[in-house]
This record gives C-alpha cells, structure tokens and sequence, in this order.
C-alpha cells in the first residue's frame, strides 16, 4: 500500500446504485468490505459523502440558496449515519463529525479528535460539508483532505475516470490516465470547483478518480492499480 492515510469521496448517486435515489444496502456493504480490507492492512481511512441522492440543492428555483444548501448538508448526515451503521455491522469502528451541532446523532469536529479516531483504525466520517452554504461538497473534501493531512483524494464516482466531455452524452469521449489539477480546472472539466481545485493544487494534494462499481474498485485504487484517473496538483 502505498498510502498511508486516504479521503475517500463517495458520490451519494453512486450509494444509490441502480435505483438513483436513497440507499442501495448491497452497494454501501459492498464499500464496507472493501475499507475493512484496506483498513486491516493499517491505511488510515477518512470519508466524505455527498447528498445527490437525496437533494441537489442548486437546482431548486423556488427555494432560497442559504436554505437549499443547509437541506443538502442534512442529506450528506443522513448518508453518513447510514453508511457508517454499515460499515459497523461488519466490525468497523466508525465515528461521524459534523461541523455543526445535531444532538447526539454525530459528534463536533476536531481535528484533534478526528486524529485521534483515525490512528485508532476507526473509519472517520466528515458529514455536513463546510457547514455554510455557498460552498460545494467539494469544498468540504479538500478542507478536510487538507486539515487531516490525507496523502490522497480517492474519488468514486459513478463514472469511471475523467473525460474531455461527458461520456453519457458523448460515445466518443477522451478517457485522461493522468492530468493535473490545473488543466482539470482550465478545461472546466467539472471534477471539482474551482475553489476547492485550488485548495488542494497550493496543499499538494493529489486525487484519484475511478468507478466505485468496478470490482474491488477501492482497493484497487489504494493500491494504485486502479484504472481511472490520476489529477496530479503539479
């Protein structure tokens, strides 16, 4: 392994599996098994989970932004109460932080109590982005990358890697092996905005983009052996 410890991004659309909305069970156990793997082997594991599953607050017209955006930082929660309750039914020790306060459904972000969970091997979970609107899950990621000093990114997307234009729309689109952070940014790829592009370009964070439904995908990906898309901040 050639990580020591990794910020795994999963997009909330990808936990939906087929059904594009709430939770597929057999998807979230299936990234279970596959952290616990990486887990026992001493990677240090924290996650980020966004809420498109739920609710994508930028394209209500009706619903003030400020609004929109706090039910989108409830649904990344919800994500990651759910998948962390997966996650410990098969014997991981998990934590959930929020950067603001839910009762006692999560726990107020530390970093040093957060450092404390993931050299204990608990899988830490980041929910609620930032904690203020007008910044994306993305932002979220790479302040959280950024503070627990994560050597990567590891994106899991529902689809597989980086392309010059949208594989979905486009048949003929251009798959990238690699690229940096900038040319992502220039070529207004979409991976990441623009901010939190900039976060991790001036943090030297690197990111790995790949399919979470590809088999093992996630080992694969901790491995460096994954065939998605490496973003360098070079």
């Amino acid at each position: 392994m050639q990580y020591k410890r990794v910020l795994l991004k999963l997009s909330g659309e990808a936990l939906a599996g087929e059904k594009k909305t709430g939770f597929d069970e057999t998807t979230v156990t299936e990234v279970a098994r596959q952290v616990k793997a990486i887990v026992e082997k001493g990677i240090e594991v924290g996650v980020v989970i966004g809420g498109g599953n739920f609710w994508r607050g930028r394209t209500s017209e009706t619903i003030d932004r400020v609004k929109a955006d706090q039910i989108g930082m409830l649904a990344t929660v919800m994500n990651c109460i759910y998948t962390s309750e997966i996650f410990r039914s098969i014997g991981i020790e998990t934590q959930v932080f929020t950067p603001f306060v839910c009762s006692s459904f999560t726990e107020l972000f530390s970093k040093d109590r957060a450092n404390e969970c993931l050299k204990k091997g608990k899988v830490v979970f980041f929910a609620g982005g930032t904690g203020h609107p007008y910044f994306s899950t993305d932002m979220g990621v790479a302040l959280r990358a950024v503070e627990m000093e994560a050597d990567i990114i590891l994106a899991a997307r529902a689809v597989d890697g980086v392309y010059d234009s949208d594989p979905k729309v486009n048949p003929d689109a251009k798959k990238f092996q690699e690229i940096s952070m900038r040319e992502v940014v220039d070529k207004k790829l979409g991976i990441m905005d623009l901010a939190a592009a900039v976060l991790c370009m001036e943090n030297k964070i690197p990111m790995k983009v790949f399919g979470l439904q590809e088999e093992e995908s996630i080992i694969h990906a901790v491995e460096g052996n994954s065939t998605g898309t490496m973003i360098t901040t070079l």
